[in-house]
């Protein structure tokens, strides 16, 4: 569905901000609650909250993000599952999203209603009030861009902690994201990422959407290595191992296993508490000589024949 009207009775210009926004409450439903905690304000009033705070924020830009493949529902959710994982990745739970939109005036009020309505499905699934956000004009311009508030658990997981000896895991599958739609329609590792939080011999974690290659640079302890097993990648159907090590939106949990700890033991209670979540030892971190800390090393690991990658990178933007 093309998010942009054919004609400018069926676009937000018809409707002009204030009735727009009055619009978008009506499309977010029970999502928003009355002001002053929800839209109506000028700051949504949100209570004092105990412990530590998580936030993050992501947005979706037409022609990058999506396109009018995807439909806007999908789109909507996505927003929000972006921030999810990112959650998810420090193992904590979601509470207050605000959104604030870029549009041309061209773009379709149908458009922008079952984005919304996505969105708020979204939002109701994962128990998330939306308390506020903002609309501006930008002439070519659609996107939209999620800020999302949450609670630490007892713990939270950073991409700081790893150690040399640790062992690499990460859930689910990865690659051909766009072509297969995980892209928009996976579902964020809220659940996973508590639960591994939860567990001491889980030293560091993070989600995987800018690619593999890229994302693991981020947890590789100082003076150490990462070294990976290319044939113990998790491929998503139909997806290459390169595919799998650098294309993104994946949204999957990447962390780093202790070095003493019992794997077997380890992985046994993860099928046990997520039968239907793949779980895979991709690698493991080692000590690096001088010149070699903070690298990717494709050497011979569990036994498999691994290849060099050195034209391969994830995802950066301004690139």
């Amino acid at each position: 569905m093309s998010p942009f009207a054919p004609r400018r009775s069926a676009s937000v210009a018809a409707l002009g901000e204030a009735r727009l926004i009055a619009a978008i409450g009506r499309w977010l439903g029970g999502t928003v609650p009355p002001s002053p905690a929800g839209i109506g304000d000028d700051c949504a009033v949100l209570p004092v909250a105990r412990g530590r705070r998580l936030i993050t924020v992501d947005p979706v830009v037409y022609g990058r993000h999506f396109d009018a493949k995807v439909p806007p529902a999908a789109v909507g959710a996505k927003l929000l599952k972006r921030n999810l994982s990112d959650i998810a990745a420090m193992g904590g739970k979601p509470e207050a999203a605000v959104v604030s939109l870029l549009l041309d005036r061209k773009v379709s009020r149908a458009w922008l209603e079952a984005f919304h309505r996505g969105l708020a499905a979204c939002a109701r699934q994962y128990r998330v009030r939306i308390v506020g956000g903002d609309v501006a004009e930008a002439p070519g311009v659609l996107a939209a861009t999620l800020t999302l508030v949450g609670s630490a658990g007892k713990r939270v997981l950073t991409r700081r902690g790893a150690r040399a000896g640790d062992a690499i895991y990460v859930t689910g599958a990865l690659g051909g994201s766009l072509d297969s739609g995980h892209h928009h329609a996976f579902a964020p590792r809220l659940a996973e990422g508590a639960w591994l939080a939860g567990r001491d011999e889980v030293r560091a974690m993070m989600d995987v959407s800018d690619g593999l290659l890229k994302d693991l640079g981020a947890l590789i302890p100082s003076r150490a290595r990462a070294e990976l097993a290319i044939d113990a990648l998790p491929l998503r159907f139909g997806a290459s191992k390169e595919a799998a090590l650098s294309e993104g939106e994946d949204y999957e949990l990447l962390f780093a296993l202790g070095g003493r700890a019992d794997a077997g033991a380890f992985e046994r209670a993860w099928r046990r508490r997520f039968p239907q979540t793949l779980l895979s030892r991709i690698g493991r971190f080692e000590a690096a000589g001088r010149g070699s800390a903070g690298t990717l090393s494709w050497g011979p690991y569990f036994g498999y024949d691994l290849i060099r990658t050195r034209d391969l990178h994830g995802y950066e933007h301004l690139r």
